[in-house]
């Protein structure tokens, strides 16, 4: 009787660490990975709640009236500039190229006499920025809002005062900060 031997057909102890060993190198690089990934995944809803907070702020800055004067003056209904209102602390217009008109008595928040005019808002900043109504605080969150004065930078008008660009820069702790800007015509001297 006479017995084939064939060889063996098994791993050796050196395949074996060498397949463990890169098996191993994989694994790590896989983690490293997943780490970064999970560790930055917050980072989108950051900046998506800074880009609402700035969208709803620049919404409701444009929505208010562009008048020469404070709602409250006499002479909102008349005036054709500046000058014509009843008193020189109701001029919209104050400051110079940037305009950095913060009401003395007005208040965003105030039932009784809240920000009535775009103007209003030129130097807002707060931190943990509530809404309108004052409440649901977004902890953490700052905004900034700045205006200048760019009418003559537009074709065919001649006023500079008549156009406002306003920049609204929403930013979370000490990160990235995101900033919009939009645009308010003064389409009629009381508009």
């Amino acid at each position: 009787m006479c017995m084939n031997k064939r060889p063996q057909a098994g791993l050796t102890l050196i395949e074996l660490v060498m397949f463990i060993v890169i098996v191993s190198v994989a694994l790590t690089g896989v983690v490293m990975v997943l780490n970064t990934a999970v560790r930055g995944s917050s980072d989108p809803m950051v900046r998506k709640q800074a880009l609402a907070i700035a969208e709803s702020l620049l919404a409701e800055i444009e929505q208010q009236p562009f008048t020469y004067c404070d709602l409250q003056d006499a002479n909102i209904s008349t005036a054709t500039n500046a000058a014509g209102c009843a008193l020189a602390a109701n001029d919209e217009n104050s400051g110079g190229g940037t305009l950095m008109k913060v009401p003395i008595t007005e208040d965003r928040y105030s039932a009784t006499d809240p920000f009535d005019n775009v103007a209003d808002y030129a130097g807002f900043s707060q931190n943990n920025i509530p809404d309108i109504t004052n409440s649901n605080a977004m902890a953490g969150y700052t905004a900034r809002v700045a205006m200048t004065r760019v009418g003559t930078t537009f074709t065919g008008i001649a006023d500079n005062d008549a156009v406002l660009q306003i920049d609204v820069t929403v930013s979370k702790g000490g990160g990235e900060s995101i900033t919009l800007t939009g645009y308010r015509f003064r389409y009629a001297p009381n508009g």
